[in-house]
């Protein structure tokens, strides 16, 4: 796997030098150290990742991002001094299309590099979403008992470019729409609550990282917070599950979507947003069969036209939409449901 470097620091250069020395199957493609050169260099030499600062002179990391998933798409990675200090960043570069964030590897006082064990895993765990490899439906459906005075439930699925596509939706929602909202947006944990907070600040619904327990309400938007998979209980609650195991994407989309057919009680609104990979595709389409209403975001608006794509092949989607629709399908979607009796 050949990995290009973009840092101004040498110090941090030499780092993730070191780091990918130490993978065999890991090679250094070339070094930028600037934004703007590592535009050039991309559009020149595409590698199969990029590990991409945040903070450069010229162009820094999110204008590189933006730039380079426009003009010559790449995945990247955002390999950052302080993933915690620069959320705010690391979501504008994932609304771009950045896959993920890691700190960057240190040295410590006795020469050796810390940090690296972490890198690595972000690294293999983005060889497995490239490599398209869907994840397995473990479970078969099972009846639920039927509730009353429930929310209508909109689950949400993104990953690669979701942050901005979910700001984009939540912005035009009006506030105090009687909908349960649950997200399912690939992310590392430790982003989950500074997502909520940065989502809080474009949508008039409150949005808040979905608690184990918790039972969805009207009119709040949850993000799932943990590696683990978001799932919904027999008894509406959310829970957190780390299976199976061997799904590579974390937290799944499929699991929410299997989980919601198996137990929410009423039919509701599934939307797949921008997303490399496949996940969410095979859920999608278990929600349509059961009678939910299922939207994919079209390729135009998409910044990776993947998970969406594949649902749309797989027939999955009731319709599929720009993002500029979305918030519009789901409000006239919630008065259909409202009419037919799903309280």
């Amino acid at each position: 796997m050949r990995i290009a470097i973009v840092n101004d620091l040498q110090l941090a250069v030499e780092a993730l030098r070191r780091v990918i020395a130490g993978a065999p199957e890991l090679e250094v493609a070339w070094v930028a150290f600037d934004g703007r050169e590592a535009v050039e260099k991309c559009a020149a030499d595409p590698p199969d990742l990029i590990l991409m600062d945040l903070i450069m002179p010229v162009m820094d990391g999110v204008q590189a991002t933006c730039v380079i998933m426009r003009e010559t798409p790449c995945p990247i990675l955002v390999v950052t001094a302080t993933v915690e200090g620069n959320a705010s960043r690391v979501f504008e570069a994932m609304g771009c299309g950045a896959l993920d964030a890691v700190c960057t590897p240190v040295f410590g006082t006795g020469g050796e590099v810390r940090g690296g064990e972490e890198l690595l895993r972000k690294i293999g765990t983005v060889r497995k979403l490239t490599g398209n490899r869907p994840g397995n439906n473990r479970h078969a459906p099972e009846a639920v008992s039927p509730a009353l005075d429930v929310p209508v439930m909109v689950a949400v699925g993104c990953s690669t470019g979701g942050p901005r596509a979910l700001a984009a939706i939540m912005s035009r929602l009006p506030r105090g729409l009687d909908v349960a909202v649950t997200v399912v947006q690939h992310v590392d944990a430790r982003f989950a609550s500074g997502l909520a907070e940065w989502l809080n600040e474009q949508s008039a619904l409150p949005v808040v990282v979905a608690r184990e327990g918790g039972l969805p309400e009207a009119g709040t938007v949850y993000i799932a917070g943990t590696d683990d998979h978001l799932v919904i209980g027999p008894g509406r609650t959310f829970h957190y599950t780390p299976e199976p195991a061997d799904n590579p994407y974390r937290p799944s989309v499929d699991e929410l979507f299997f989980s919601l057919e198996r137990n929410w009680p009423h039919r509701g609104i599934a939307a797949l947003l921008t997303g490399i990979g496949r996940d969410g595709a095979r859920g999608l389409l278990t929600l349509r069969r059961a009678g939910w209403h299922t939207i994919a975001q079209d390729e135009r608006s998409s910044v990776i036209y993947g998970m969406p794509k594949a649902a749309a092949e797989l027939r999955a989607a009731s319709e599929v939409l720009s993002l500029e629709d979305m918030a519009g399908a789901v409000e006239e979607q919630v008065r259909i449901a409202r009419t037919r009796g799903n309280r």
